[in-house]
This record gives C-alpha cells, structure tokens and sequence, in this order.
C-alpha cells in the first residue's frame, strides 16, 4: 500500500506544482498585455506628433536586406517529457531557468542573436551585424559551449537532464522592416528552414551542422559525416555531427578551450574582411593625384610581405602582423601626405581593437608601419621585410612606369623639380640602396643593377618625360 500511496502523493504535488506554474504564467500574460496597449498608446501619439516616422510599405523593401552568410543554430530543449518520473520535479525546473540565462549569456559573449524563442525551442544567428568569415565558427563554439552548460546541469543522482538537440546551417537571410508600430527587423530564407530541420534529425546531446557550414568550418573542428537530409528544390543535404575542436586547436587536457595555433588560424580569416573593409575605403578616399601611392601598391606590398616572410621562414603569426602592417602602411593618406605613416598607425589601432587583437600585436604592426618612413632603417627581421616589400619596385622589369608614377605624383604635390633632377635623385637614391632580407637580394638585386644602368643611359641620352 505504501508505494502507491507514494506515487499519487507525488502526481498530487506535481499538480499542485502545475497549477501554481500556470497562475504565474496567466499573470505574466496579463502584465504583458497592458504594457503592449501601453505601448501601442506610445506608438500612436508618437504618430500624430511625427507623421513622417510611419514606413511605407515601398520604404520598407527598400531598407530590406539580403544577407548572404549568416549562420544559424537551432536549439532544442529535451526533458519535459521525464519530469513526472521525478520526486522534485519543481527542482529541475528552476535549473532550467538557470540552462535559459547561461544559453543566453554564451550568445552574448560571441555576439550571437537570438532571433526567436518558442517554448522549448529557440533560434540563434551569427552574423547579423555585418557578415564575415568568422561567424560559422562562432556560431559552432556558441553550440559547444551550450552543450557543456546544459551537461553540467544534473539530478541529485548526478544525471543529466535536460539535454539539447543542436543543428548549424550557413547561408543567406532575408532582413525585413519590422511595420512602423515595432523596432528591429523579422527574419525569414529557406537557411533558417534547414537549421531546424538539421536540428530536429540531430540525435540528442549533440550538434549537426550542414554541409555548408562543415566546408567553413572543417579546419577549425573534428566532424564527421553522419547522412543526408532531403531539402526540397535542393536536394540531399550532408548533415554532419561536430564531436569538438580538433585536437591542434584546443588547449592540451581542455575540450573546448582554444589555443595559440586556433587564434592565429582564426585571425588569418578575419584579416581577409579587415583587408576588404580597408581596401574599400581605400578606394573611396584617397586623393585621385596619389599615381604611386594607391590601392595597387597597397595590394602589392601586402602580396610582397607574405612572399619574402614565407621564404625567410617566419612565423605564420608574422606573416599576418606583416600584411596587416602592409594593408595600413599608407592609408593614412587619407589624412594627410607627409604624415601618412604616423596617421596609418592611428587607423590600424582603431581598427585592430575592434577586432580583438592584442595590445602586443597592434604595436607590433605600428611599429612595422613606421619602419616604411624614409630613408629604410630596420631593426629586426620583420622590418626588413617590410622595407624590402615597400621598394620591391626598385628591382621589378617595371621600374621605370612605376618611377614615372611617382614623379608624377610627386610633382603634383610640389615636392619635386625637373623631370631632370628627378632621374638624377632616382638613380643616386637607387644606387645607395640595399635589400636586406637573402630572399630580396635574390630576387631583386640583379634587376636592381640593370635599373640602374638605364638610368644612367636616359639621363645620358636626356630622354624627356
């Protein structure tokens, strides 16, 4: 007689329980209800004073965005359907709350957006406030740190309980107006469709990602195949399950701390966005007199520094604090001409620490900035490939065009006289120079000597501009 006695009294309780839940929740819903009409009474003073706030309906596709690689996770809460086997079912409930809030709190940390939450359901994206080639593997990370929080929420018999079903998909997403009575934006695409539909096939306690998303991230994350899923008007999808970092990137004794060499690789990627932030800005402001000093240089010095670094052997961290030194090196030129490198470094730390780089590697890349300011004096191995890759020009087959550019250029901003005396200061400046690294003096030192012979000869000769 006991144990059904037991039983009842715990359906009893978790009925109680229930009912208790649902006062509270009606009470919210009433609360919530008076703030909206509070709200709505808001919204249409607002409108009476300020007609010109209301959004056309024409206004509205055209602030419309097309977002073309977002990532998107869906999660899935299981457990509720095992609540009434236990004792103290109000327990596990309150740790749900605590899974909701750290669910949150991981998003934030990786600036993730949750987008909608619905019951047991919720959706999160990555790459909303400007898309770049980091946010699959955020948005992955995002879901291994969710894993770990909601597997460290166990029974008093130390097992877990509530348990998520995860799946990624990366693509493109529409971003809608919200009407002129809501802020923000709605968000709608077939990517969000596929995220929830890897998740819902997703086994428990694990995360799917689609074959999309593992092309973006396979270099960062052990994965494996694990099938296909049908997608209407696309076909068979590969879905495959991400088990954690791979062994190179994690910190050793850690599943999903990173280290050294995952930091390096992760900003190597956000370089390529930072390279066409600038190379875009770039383009729009410096002055149209700069014939030397442009974009193709820029892009020139920036190949050149990766060229010589490999072949010196530096560092794969190097390499990419030298093409970083490489992209800002004259875009102070926007600021002014004289100081161009002092203004390039004002830039690049402004832009560095917004995207997470170290104290340390932002003056690393000042520092090789300001080793380009004539005449070339470096220190260390990586500013003597900066200096070597900023006057590569003086040992390439087209020097002469290039030296032509510069006079040009130079002329224009009244720093030069005679087309005369400019040959005369080219071929003095060009023979007291000297490459520094083994690899320039390879590539460049006999093209250099015969640069200099036809200089000699155009001067000789007094061929005019």
């Amino acid at each position: 007689m006991d144990e059904p006695e037991s039983y009842i009294h715990r359906i009893q309780r978790l009925a109680f329980h229930n009912k208790e839940l649902k006062n509270q929740l009606e009470d919210l819903v009433r609360r919530f209800g008076k703030i909206e009409s509070q709200n709505q009474n808001f919204q249409d003073a607002l409108l009476r004073y300020a007609p010109e706030m209301k959004i056309s309906s024409r206004e509205n596709r055209l602030l419309t965005k097309r977002l073309k690689t977002v990532s998107i996770l869906y999660v899935s809460v299981k457990g509720f359907e095992r609540l009434y086997k236990l004792e103290h079912p109000e327990v596990m409930v309150d740790l749900l709350d605590e899974l909701n809030m750290a669910l949150d709190d991981i998003a934030f940390v990786y600036n993730v957006v949750k987008l909608k939450s619905v019951g047991d359901m919720m959706l999160f994206a990555a790459g909303l406030q400007g898309e770049n080639r980091t946010n699959p593997i955020d948005i992955v990370r995002v879901a291994l740190e969710m894993q770990e929080a909601a597997n460290s929420i166990k029974t008093p018999d130390g097992k877990v309980f509530w348990e998520l079903k995860m799946g990624v998909h990366t693509g493109p997403v529409v971003a809608t107006p919200n009407n002129s009575r809501s802020a923000g934006y709605s968000f709608s695409g077939d990517s969000i469709n596929i995220a929830c539909r890897i998740g819902d096939a997703s086994p428990e306690r694990s995360i799917s990602v689609s074959e999309m998303t593992y092309e973006l991230i396979k270099e960062f994350f052990e994965s494996h195949q694990i099938g296909k899923m049908p997608v209407k008007y696309k076909g068979n999808l590969g879905m495959y399950q991400v088990k954690g970092l791979l062994s190179e990137m994690r910190k050793e004794g850690h599943t999903i701390e990173t280290n050294h060499n995952y930091r390096i690789k992760y900003l190597m990627l956000k370089f390529m966005d930072i390279q066409e932030e600038v190379l875009d800005y770039l383009e729009r402001k410096l002055p149209e007199n700069l014939y030397y000093h442009n974009i193709k240089h820029t892009i020139d010095v920036t190949t050149e520094v990766e060229l010589i670094g490999w072949a010196e052997g530096v560092s794969e961290e190097d390499i990419l604090l030298l093409k970083l030194a490489a992209l800002f090196h004259d875009a102070g030129h926007t600021v002014s001409y004289k100081d161009h490198e002092y203004y390039g470094t004002v830039m690049a730390r402004e832009k560095l620490a917004s995207y997470d780089f170290t104290d340390e590697q932002i003056d690393t890349v000042c520092r090789l900035i300001m080793a380009t300011k004539m005449p070339p004096n470096p220190k260390d191995i990586l500013e003597c490939i900066m200096c070597d890759s900023d006057l590569d020009y003086l040992g390439r087959t087209d020097f002469i065009p290039v030296s032509n550019a510069l006079y040009r250029e130079l002329k224009d901003h009244n720093m030069i006289g005679s087309w005369e005396a400019w040959n005369e200061m080219q071929l003095d400046f060009i023979s007291k120079h000297q490459y520094f690294t083994k690899t320039a003096m390879n590539l460049r030192e006999v093209n250099k000597k015969q640069q200099i012979e036809r200089l000699k000869q155009v001067i000789k000769d007094g061929v005019l501009e």
